[in-house]
């Protein structure tokens, strides 16, 4: 049978590559054996590409980072503290290399995507399509150099925050039940940045924005409006979740929001437990797709970076999700959609500067 190939908006494999010091990627090439993503986990899956994010860590114990107890209970995070702004920069580019040096080592198992086609390319000849996207940009000066440099390395996506202030923005918190109406919105450098990757064809994530950053966004920049692995907050009350004030405004612009996996997004109870049903993703999905119709919904899974449905577990269980589509009635073409096209699509065309 033909696995139905994913575009995914999400995945934190490279920070753990790095965390774990495997900076040539190797055990993402002969299998890791925790994590959600390696090699032979994406092949049977149907993983074929998606956002590879650099996001440098607070280094938080879990279970502090996770934000729930071990049954799942939820528990609202304090604000969780800015990072030093040099240890950060550093980090930055050595997590960048990661993927920088597998896709030099071994282009015919990834290829860094910088231009219109080039994920089709990729595909063509069964190499994984990565973009590299920067999940917080607390590595990148006020004066923007870095920006320049990442851009060179193949950078096409920034998230000017993650949940945690920095020079840019402030960032929305992790909490249950709460709006995303959680603070202030972006600084003038963050509108500075904002511009400047407007200028540089660098998409702009709202994902880990608050509400009055994501509307500085959409205030500033021109291009259409993108959340990368973000769901619907008026079915999972979560301060990380999507306003359909919110989803109205990404429709308008043509825009396009990948279905997080993660359950504390997911689940009206915001618990985070794996024994959460694949429809409880799909109602999720059907919302999204009423708000921003068909060509507006793709996948964001946040793959080494969430507690995912025990029914998806890794990469590897991505056609279970497919199934669930099917047996939800969703057809061939919808599917290939959400999966794959949408993505490809809205890339190619912000790549090509339109």
């Amino acid at each position: 049978m033909t696995l139905q190939p994913v575009f995914d908006g999400h995945n934190d494999l490279l920070l753990h590559l790095w965390r774990e010091g495997d900076l040539s990627a190797a055990t993402f090439i002969e299998g890791r054996e925790t994590g959600h993503i390696d090699l032979a986990k994406a092949k049977s899956g149907g993983f074929a590409g998606g956002f590879f994010a650099v996001f440098v860590p607070n280094f938080l114990p879990r279970h502090i980072a996770t934000g729930s107890t071990a049954d799942g209970k939820v528990e609202n995070l304090p604000p969780i503290a800015a990072v030093d702004p040099a240890q950060a920069r550093i980090a930055t580019f050595e997590i960048t290399a990661v993927l920088l040096r597998l896709a030099r080592s071994h282009p015919e198992i990834l290829s860094i995507c910088r231009a219109a086609g080039d994920i089709d390319r990729a595909r063509a000849r069964g190499a994984i399509a990565a973009i590299l996207h920067l999940e917080g940009a607390e590595g990148i000066g006020p004066d923007l150099a870095e920006l320049e440099i990442l851009h060179a390395a193949g950078l096409r996506s920034l998230g000017p925050v993650w949940s945690r202030p920095n020079i840019f923005g402030a960032g929305v918190p992790f909490r249950f039940p709460s709006t995303p109406d959680t603070g202030p919105g972006l600084t003038d450098a963050g509108r500075r940045l904002v511009a400047e990757c407007n200028s540089m064809g660098i998409m702009v994530d709202l994902s880990h924005l608050n509400e009055a950053g994501f509307w500085d966004v959409a205030a500033i920049s021109d291009a259409p409006l993108v959340a990368t692995h973000s769901n619907v907050h008026a079915l999972c009350a979560s301060s990380r979740n999507l306003t359909d004030r919110q989803l109205d405004a990404i429709a308008e612009r043509s825009g396009i929001v990948g279905l997080n996996f993660a359950v504390g997004f997911l689940r009206d109870d915001g618990r985070r437990i794996s024994e959460t049903p694949l429809e409880t993703a799909l109602r999720h999905i059907d919302h999204l797709m009423a708000r921003l119709g068909e060509d507006g919904v793709a996948l964001g899974s946040d793959f080494d970076g969430a507690l995912v449905p025990r029914a998806i577990g890794t990469a590897a269980g991505l056609p279970a999700l497919v199934a669930a589509m099917q047996d939800a009635g969703y057809g061939p073409d919808l599917i290939d959609r959400i999966c794959w096209r949408n993505w490809v699509r809205f890339v190619d065309r912000q790549f090509a500067g339109g």
